[in-house]
Parts: C-alpha cells; sequence; structure tokens
C-alpha cells in the first residue's frame, strides 16, 4: 500500500483522487485494475524456508494468541440482512463455550453507507467496487471489502474467520489453524486441475503443478491476520482477470472469486490444511456430528415420506430463497418424521434464532 510519506513520488492520479476525497485504497483499486493485464506472479513469491519456518510451531488451545476475528461480508439487502442476524445470534450463543476460541466479530459492509443493523450487529462499512465494475456479480466485492477492511479496520486478534451470512455455529469453534498454515474446507465443485488451460492463464506453469492450488474458497477459511494482508491484494486483482477473461468467466461462473482466493493463496506459496469437518451443508451432509457450521446454502425439500426431492418444491421445504424479499417468519414448521437430522437441527436453530432476535419481522429495510 501507498503511504503518506511517498506522497511526492507517486503519480498525479493519486494527487487528482485525494483532491477529490478518494481514500488511499480507492487508488491503489485503480492502479490494480489498470495494470492487471502486467500482472507479474513472481511479485507475490514467499520463500518456501521462511513459510516453513513460520509454520513449524503449532498454537495450542487456550493461546490468547490463537483467537480469531469472525468477519462477513455482507450488503444492506433484506436477504442478507436477515441471514446476518441469525448468524450474529448464534455466534453469541457459542462465542464463550468450552472449546471456543471465537473472539470479537465484524460484519463488513460493502454497501459504502450505514444500514439500521449498525447497532444491532457490530459493523464496518466499506465502499463497494465502482460501478458496474462487478457487471453484476456482487461476490466481487468481497476481495475488494477484505482489500478495504484489513487496511482501515483496527483488529485485534492475530487470526481471521472468514465467514458468511447464510453460516450458523452449530459447535463451539477452535482455531484450526495451525501457525502460519490456515484452515479451508474443501469444496467438491472445485476442481483446479480439470480446468488446468484456464488456470494457467494466472498461475504460470514455473510456480508449480496446478495441484498447488487447494480445493477452496475464502470462506470459511481461518488465516493468519498478517498472511491474509498479503494475500487479499492479489485475490482482488485475480478476481478482476478472471471476471475480465470471457473463457474463465463462462468456465467458472458463480464460483469465480472462490477460484481466485484459491490461486491467490497459491501465488503467495500459502496452502491450507482441508477440513471436511468445518462444514456441513444439508440436505447433503445428514448429520451434525461434531461439525462447526452449517452452511444453509442448498435448498432442502421433502415430500410427506421424508423423500428428498432436490430441484423440485417440496411438500415441505426450507430455501433461503425464499426469502430475497425479507424475512422468514418465525416458527417455520418442521420437516417431516424421518428427514436426517442435520435439516432438523437447521430449522430448530433458525427458529430459536427468530424467536429470541427483537423486530424480527418489524425491522425492515430502509
Amino acid at each position: 500500500m501507498i503511504g503518506r510519506k511517498n506522497m511526492g513520488r507517486v503519480s498525479p492520479l493519486l494527487l487528482v483522487l485525494l483532491a477529490l476525497g478518494f481514500s488511499f485504497a480507492t487508488y491503489n483499486l485503480l492502479t490494480m485494475i489498470m495494470h492487471n493485464k502486467a500482472f507479474n506472479s513472481a511479485r507475490w513469491a514467499v520463500d518456501d524456508a521462511e513459510l516453513s519456518d513460520q509454520m513449524a510451531g503449532e498454537r495450542t488451545l487456550g493461546n490468547s494468541n490463537s483467537k480469531f476475528h469472525v468477519a462477513l461480508t455482507a450488503t444492506d439487502a433484506p436477504y442478507s440482512q436477515w441471514q446476518c442476524r441469525i448468524m450474529y445470534y448464534w455466534y453469541k450463543k457459542v462465542r464463550d463455550m468450552p472449546g471456543s476460541e471465537m473472539g470479537k466479530f465484524t460484519r463488513v459492509l460493502h454497501s459504502g453507507n450505514p444500514d439500521n443493523l449498525m447497532e444491532e450487529i457490530p459493523t464496518f462499512v466499506v465502499d463497494p467496487l465502482p460501478e458496474g465494475l462487478d457487471r453484476g456479480y456482487i461476490v466481487l466485492n468481497r476481495p475488494w471489502a477484505f482489500v478495504q477492511w484489513l487496511e482501515k479496520a483496527t483488529i485485534e486478534e492475530e487470526y481471521i474467520l472468514m465467514a458468511e451470512p447464510d453460516h450458523i455455529f452449530v459447535n463451539p469453534l477452535p482455531n484450526l489453524a495451525q501457525g502460519n498454515r490456515p484452515a479451508g474446507f474443501p469444496f467438491f465443485y472445485i476442481k483446479p486441475a480439470e480446468h488446468e488451460q484456464i488456470i494457467r492463464k494466472f498461475y504460470p506453469e514455473e510456480r508449480g503443478p496446478v495441484t498447488d492450488i487447494d480445493p477452496i474458497g475464502n470462506s470459511p477459511v481461518i488465516i493468519k491476520k498478517s498472511i491474509l494482508m498479503d494475500i487479499s491484494p492479489t485475490w482482488l486483482n485475480i478476481s478482476l482477470r478472471m471476471k475480465d477473461d470471457p473463457a474463465t468467466d463462462k468456465a467458472f461462473g458463480w464460483v469465480l472469486e472462490m477460484y481466485a482466493y484459491a490461486v491467490a493463496s497459491a501465488l503467495h506459496g500459502v496452502q491450507h490444511t482441508l477440513r471436511k469437518d468445518f462444514m456441513l451443508q444439508p440436505p447433503w451432509d445428514l448429520e451434525v456430528g461434531k461439525k462447526f457450521i452449517i452452511h444453509y446454502t442448498y435448498g432442502c425439500d421433502y415430500n410427506l415420506k421424508a423423500e428428498l426431492t432436490y430441484g423440485k418444491i417440496g411438500e415441505w421445504r426450507f430455501d433461503k430463497r425464499s426469502y430475497l424479499s425479507g424475512p422468514p417468519p418465525r416458527n417455520l414448521s418442521l420437516p417431516p418424521p424421518g428427514v436426517p437430522e442435520s435439516v432438523v437441527r437447521l430449522v430448530t436453530m433458525v427458529n430459536e434464532a427468530t424467536a429470541n432476535i427483537p423486530r424480527w419481522d418489524t425491522l425492515n429495510h430502509g
């Protein structure tokens, strides 16, 4: 990042932007956008020996330095707001339970303006991408939000959990990272090796095999703050470059930004410990067990015989996309007997949150 002490050596573009009231972060974004075609991956090289030394000592449970800050990026849309409220409710419930190493919480709001949840949820407001740059793919704002938050905010914890609004903490979460080796959840649909021709546009052969790229997205990931500060500008740059390349955009679609994080991490020489117990995803994962987060991204549709009818609206259903314009009602009906425990737990936890969050039905967007 460019510091004020370097004012005498920067381009006239920065001076103009500052005169117009833009931030240094905005200048950095515009500079990255203008030069993304000339991105030099060698710039992000990490010394392997140094990385190995940093990873040598594993943290121990209860060490104050192992606390992690919970951060999720969000918009001010009603669909995002109600999910954030449920997520924050369960964060508060499990934060101080035995086995938890959760620290403080921040909703990184990338709508550019405060909203009506500022007093309910700890929130840090950042700017969205310049208008039109996301081309309707709002998730591109996620890396830009982290770049700004990490630059501007005071974050006490040494580690950060990157989470999402549709996460519910179902068990107390310890710090799954090991020293400088972050922890991530392996997604079955992130397959770098099957897209090698495309991946090589952003991860050249001299950097190593494509298998060095982890099958993850940025969330859920627990990572050392200093490492995330290094990765985030690269993550933003790769995301913009991928979106700007029609073949890549078509191949990766709605998971483009996830691939961008995975590639950016590999460019920095950072690999993640893959933890399948990090998260479960109903209706495909049937039991909660000792897993830590419920991710309710998939619709849960069943007939009254408790048979899954995925892809077809069921006689009983819970799908977050049914509530795009406002929150689900309190006291949702429970699924029919015989439906997997993971789905029952999900709806039960949603109902508990909505029953206890003040003004659930009356706090509208605006």
